[in-house]
């Protein structure tokens, strides 16, 4: 079953979210700190001031409803997705998965590229993973990347699609990721601008690494050890952190605010990649639909079930690679093409981990070129 979606938040969410943020408790910080230990409070209070007196949900939702928004239901899941269905004729099907800390949000500016492009034109599904933004939160384990991967197969069926292309990043990544391994007869082809760290092809046995994997896998464990501690917490105790994220619209912010800062190609300044409305929207999403716990738990059922590949998960449909400068750590070419069938490799100018947002004409364009190949 499909059905319409609109989004309308109650103005008393609005309300209550807007009387917690003025009782806020603060922290102290150390002198000019700025970023160095989190979310820069001076910055923060900033943001806050906005969200009070200058940022409008109402703004946001209209936006959002502006395209046509939809609930499916899947295997007893709810399911929230934008289907935007190019005027253009022979549209390509292609199915945009977001990750954490994002949202389905991210997308909305991409849109245009690539419904309306001469060169090429799709037919666009962006839905929410389980547990993110609108889409119902799962109440058992076993939400992973292969479980989202047969949702979306199913609801790409459920729409008419017997064959489509597939676009991710971050946990968006891993979901399109075991949808090309598990339906190949179904993929045209996947575009990616992510891969986990988590990801390890198949080795024979006694087969020698090259020197840069080894040293690209000491690169991750490095940055893990400075930068990774938030997907630990993630990964084992998901619910000791809900209950402050959940409870305090500043703490949610902060958290999530710190990876968008430190992941973006920003030069410092978080504001040169997003403006401050962008950066409330998908924060208050994440408020209003109360999915910090389900989001983060994510990480725990993702961990059990890691993109460690076997003798014969190689990914034989045809993958093209956006790499961003600003990305978190990125496994090398090679060793992408290990597990992949990659005819498709893009060195960006600029951007980071949020492309979509940041760089959407830079990211839309790549899809373009990608797919026109695979004609």
């Amino acid at each position: 079953m499909i059905k319409e979606f609109k989004v309308n938040i109650p103005q008393s969410e609005l309300d209550d979210l807007n009387y917690r943020i003025k009782k806020v408790r603060w922290p102290d910080e150390i002198k000019n700190s700025d970023w160095k230990y989190g979310t820069s409070l001076s910055y923060i209070k900033t943001l806050a001031g906005y969200w009070l007196e200058e940022f409008d949900w109402r703004i946001i939702e209209k936006e959002i409803n502006s395209f046509p928004n939809f609930i499916a239901e899947v295997d007893g899941n709810q399911i929230h997705f934008l289907h935007i269905k190019s005027k253009k004729k022979k549209a390509t099907p292609l199915i945009i998965t977001h990750g954490w800390p994002g949202s389905f949000l991210e997308m909305l500016k991409i849109i245009p590229y690539l419904t309306e492009s001469e060169d090429m034109a799709f037919d666009l599904v962006i839905p929410s993973i389980i547990g993110f933004g609108f889409s119902k939160k799962p109440r058992e384990n076993g939400s992973d990347y292969g479980f989202n991967a047969d949702l979306w197969h199913k609801l790409m069926l459920k729409l008419g699609y017997k064959r489509y292309g597939l676009q991710g990043g971050d946990i968006g990544a891993g979901i399109s990721i075991k949808i090309a391994q598990k339906y190949p007869e179904s993929v045209i082809g996947l575009h990616l601008n992510y891969i986990s760290d988590s990801y390890e092809p198949y080795f024979k046995e006694n087969e020698s690494i090259d020197t840069h994997i080894v040293k690209f896998r000491k690169y991750t464990q490095m940055w893990n050890e400075q930068e990774g501690a938030y997907a630990l917490v993630h990964s084992t105790k998901p619910l000791s952190l809900a209950y402050g994220l959940n409870d305090s619209p500043i703490g949610l912010c902060a958290w999530i605010l710190e990876k968008f800062k430190a992941w973006s190609d920003n030069n410092g300044a978080i504001e040169n990649s997003f403006t401050k409305q962008e950066l409330l929207a998908n924060v208050t999403l994440y408020w209003f639909t109360q999915t910090i716990h389900s989001s983060i738990r994510m990480y725990h059922e993702i961990g059990n079930n890691p993109l460690k590949f076997g003798k014969n998960d190689f990914v034989k449909t045809p993958v093209g690679f956006a790499r961003f400068p600003k990305e978190i750590p990125l496994p090398p070419r090679d060793y992408i093409e290990k597990g992949f069938n990659l005819i498709h490799w893009t060195e960006m100018p600029r951007g980071g981990h949020f492309p979509a947002l940041e760089q959407p004409k830079l990211l839309a364009d790549d899809i373009i070129r990608f797919f026109k190949k695979l004609k």
